[in-house]
Parts: C-alpha cells; sequence; structure tokens
C-alpha cells in the first residue's frame, strides 16, 4: 500500500515541478504583452488539475489495495477450508 502512495506523491512532484519551470520560462512572454491575468489564470487552473489528479490517484490506489486485501483474504479462506488428508 506504501508504495501506491508514494508514487502518486512522486507523480504529483514531477507534476509541479514541471508546472513551476514552465512558469518561469514563460514569465518574460507575459510579462512583456501585459497579460497577467491570463499568466496567473492558466498556472491556477493547471494547479487545480494536479491537485485533481493527486486525489484521484490516492483514491484508485486506496480501492486497488482494499480490492489486493479481500482478493488475498478470500485466498487464504480456501487455503483453511481445503481439507487436505
Amino acid at each position: 500500500m506504501r508504495r501506491f502512495l508514494v508514487r502518486s506523491k512522486l507523480i504529483t512532484a514531477v507534476l509541479l515541478v514541471y508546472l513551476t519551470i514552465m512558469a518561469i520560462i514563460g514569465w518574460p512572454h507575459y510579462a512583456e504583452q501585459g497579460k497577467y491575468i491570463e499568466y496567473v489564470a492558466i498556472i491556477l487552473v493547471t494547479l487545480g488539475i494536479i491537485i485533481g489528479l493527486f486525489f484521484l490517484l490516492r483514491r484508485r490506489d486506496k480501492m486497488r489495495s482494499q480490492l489486493r486485501r479481500q482478493r488475498d483474504a478470500s485466498y487464504r479462506r480456501g487455503i483453511r477450508n481445503d481439507d487436505i488428508r
């Protein structure tokens, strides 16, 4: 379960670093044209998408681990009920 949570955090961190780099690279273009509102809006929308993706990945990973635990529990139950003599 821990592995999945680390993966969702890693993907989010990589996307945030990418957003930061692109924002720094794009700043001179928007600043010289005076499009400050558009610049901030693009960053905020992208940030919202990244945050939404983080929660979606976390939810998917939790559901996946719950399904794995249920499958493992039913497998163990099947082994215990077998009558091997």
